[in-house]
């Protein structure tokens, strides 16, 4: 099976050997399963989006579906599209799976209460029937700056789009990571009642941004994509088998009210323009080469770079395990 046409990416050095990779990632999973992490299987939540999709797949290849365990982990402002979807790549490859809806336990803490709290910062009257997102001004039109603003939709429909402030921003943010870091909960349970480690999906670009909930979905025991641009987790989805919708499905965060993209949430880019951004920054390619690849201007790629170099500063927060004082007192 070939990569769809409309996941092929344009530019040659993110085209890989589909067969050749998979061969490579299963055999390290299946290496560091047995000698480095001492378990006999793996869990992972499935979204319905691409990329967990791919590290079922794979993990399914590495280890065969008997030794694969999958979480579907709804809350009250899940799309019902992810679990359906994330059900047919179960299905697909075989995996048993379990349906854990984590929103009575983020209700019982207070996710949604608090969260609402901060949004009426901004909006008084918002309430029930309302939704929400929080989106990012794209920095080539901002001069570089991320500026971040809440979006609403009152029950009759309107769509409000207002300012936060910083406190409000935070306070959002930090209710809303309590999804990422109870559907971890979850999955180390099962992964510590089969004696099994835990997947984490995110791909190179997500890695490298800190697009991820630091112990949330930034917790894992193996990460087998964060080496591959997403355009290249698209082509071995396709090889794969994974199904057609999810394919064709654009990337989103399903983590708020109404729909987001991962463009209007973090990224300044749709992820194929991203990782040949990326892709030029790390090999130290001219701006005009990268330019003509993406078919924007010289400048603006250099805004891009300039986002992708302060989300590493961020990224490096992320990443940073337990700070522990060496020596003796």
């Amino acid at each position: 099976m070939t990569t769809p046409k409309t996941h092929t990416p344009a530019f040659a050095p993110l085209v890989l050997d589909a067969a050749a990779e998979v061969e490579r990632i299963t055999r390290w999973m299946r290496e560091e399963l047995r000698t480095g992490l001492r378990k006999r299987g793996l869990v992972l939540g499935i979204s319905g989006g691409i990329d967990s999709s791919l590290c079922a797949a794979l993990a399914v290849r590495a280890l065969g579906a008997k030794n694969v365990f999958a979480l579907f982990m709804p809350e009250n402002d899940s799309d019902p599209e992810s679990l359906r979807l994330g059900r047919s790549v179960a299905e697909t490859f075989g995996i048993e799976s379990v349906v854990e809806d984590i929103g009575p336990s983020l209700a019982a803490m207070g996710c949604y209460e608090r969260r609402d709290a901060f949004i009426r910062e901004a909006v008084p009257e918002f309430g029930p029937g309302w939704g929400s997102k929080i989106v990012f001004d794209n920095p080539m039109t901002t001069g570089g700056y991320n500026i971040s603003s809440l979006v609403v939709r009152t029950p009759d429909g309107e769509m409000r789009k207002v300012r936060l402030s910083a406190n409000a921003y935070l306070g959002i943010v930090a209710a809303t990571n309590m999804k990422q870091r109870t559907r971890k909960q979850l999955e180390y349970y099962h992964a510590d009642r089969l004696n099994f480690a835990v997947i984490g999906t995110p791909n190179r670009l997500e890695y490298d941004q800190g697009f991820f909930v630091k112990n949330g979905d930034g917790a894992a025991d193996i990460k087998p994509i964060a080496h591959l641009y997403k355009s290249q987790v698209y082509q071995l989805a396709a090889h794969l088998g994974v199904p057609a919708e999810i394919l064709s499905r654009p990337p989103t965060t399903d983590t708020y009210s109404l729909p987001q993209t991962q463009e209007e949430f973090y990224f300044a880019l749709p992820y194929a323009k991203m990782d040949i951004c990326l892709y030029g920054l790390e090999q130290g390619l001219p701006a005009a080469t990268i330019a003509a690849a993406t078919g924007l201007k010289d400048g603006d790629v250099e805004l891009v770079w300039a986002d992708i170099t302060a989300k590493r500063k961020v990224a490096r927060y992320l990443h940073c395990p337990p700070l522990v004082m060496a020596g003796r007192s």
